[in-house]
């Protein structure tokens, strides 16, 4: 990876931009950059009109073989093109009226237990129904701003389709301290999964240690990176609450919280987050037998602790996992006679 895309990747919007990876082929020439992005990505859910193309290749966000070029480059067969499509812009984030969940709540912070198939925050593909746009309503606009617009209070995130706490900021004092208990390894996420076959050998708990970075095979997805500088450490503590059969129920706790941590580690030791479509869950047999079960992985957020940023009180905030999470579990190690 070179200097320049490790800069990208670095930014804030990173995680979130949608990425455009296409091999040009003899096929696509001749052809200029702009060009040739309008018209690959044609078929794509998001495709990019030549001007946002070249407007893209303006903002240095499209790539030809690891170096930014201009639009009007002159592509060979073989090259390797990169294009990033930031988030939305900020000032189109409204408040909706979307129910909400409310753990706790004062004035300075907000626990939430966050639905799965619900976004945190405006993405491409994802612009109406977060959970930012939801705060913003229920807390009447008075959330942190350190985050932007289009971020109110977020000190940090959970993926679309995990479910869980999450907690926001209401004001610029409580998103510091937040973000600093996070940053320490002060605040404590827990998490609930139920994966494919049992981790370890042998033993009931313990720890992956492995690096995490973009795939670079497949720049939707994030891979455990041994020896990349560009990735990130990533330490995830694991237990197992219960085994059974070719399954088993686990409690992770967050060290670090790069994205799809908990999924990229368990996948990587080879026990895939049950129902994970990305990092290879979904194609169990207990998956296709019951489909209504799943919206996506079965991993929630379940535990929350933390120091309340101007009372100094620790805190600690539990919530109960889905039903679709609930009842699979019940039937995995619960032994019901009917499944």
């Amino acid at each position: 990876m070179t200097d320049a895309e490790t800069a990208l990747y670095g930014s804030p919007d990173a995680d979130d931009c949608l990425v455009y990876d296409y091999t040009v082929e003899a096929a696509d020439l001749p052809a200029r950059l702009d060009h040739f992005l309008a018209a690959r990505s044609s078929e794509e859910p998001t495709p990019l009109s030549r001007s946002r193309a070249a407007a893209l290749c303006l903002e240095g966000r499209v790539f030809i073989n690891g170096r930014p070029d201009t639009k009007n480059a002159k592509l060979k067969e073989g090259d390797r093109i990169l294009a990033f499509l930031p988030p939305p812009a900020a000032d189109k984030l409204v408040p909706e009226d979307i129910p909400l969940e409310v753990v706790y709540e004062d004035g300075d912070i907000i626990v939430v237990n966050k639905p799965s198939g619900m976004v945190v925050h405006p993405a491409p593909g994802h612009p109406n129904g977060t959970l930012c746009a939801a705060l913003l309503y229920h807390c009447r606009g008075s959330l942190s701003g350190i985050g932007g617009v289009s971020r109110p209070g977020i000190v940090h995130r959970i993926d679309k389709d995990t479910s869980g706490l999450i907690v926001a900021a209401k004001n610029d004092f409580s998103h510091i301290s937040l973000a600093s208990q996070i940053k320490e390894h002060s605040a404590f996420r827990i998490y609930e999964a139920i994966v494919i076959g049992r981790p370890g050998k042998g033993e009931d708990s313990g720890v992956i240690d492995l690096p995490i970075g973009r795939n670079p095979v497949d720049r939707k997805k994030m891979a455990v990176r041994r020896g990349d500088p560009s990735a990130r450490e990533a330490v995830t503590h694991w237990e197992i609450i219960e085994s059974r059969g070719r399954y088993s129920h686990l409690r992770c706790r967050l060290e670090t919280g790069r994205t799809h941590q908990i999924r990229v580690h368990l996948s990587y030791t080879g026990h895939p987050v049950l129902g994970d479509p990305l990092y290879g869950g979904d194609s169990d047999a207990f998956v296709r037998k019951h489909p209504s079960l799943f919206c996506g992985q079965m991993l929630h957020a379940s535990g929350l602790e933390l120091t309340h940023p101007r009372s100094g009180e620790r805190m600690t905030f539990t919530a109960p996992p889905e039903p679709g999470f609930t009842r699979a579990r019940d039937i995995l190690f619960g032994g019901d006679p009917d499944e």
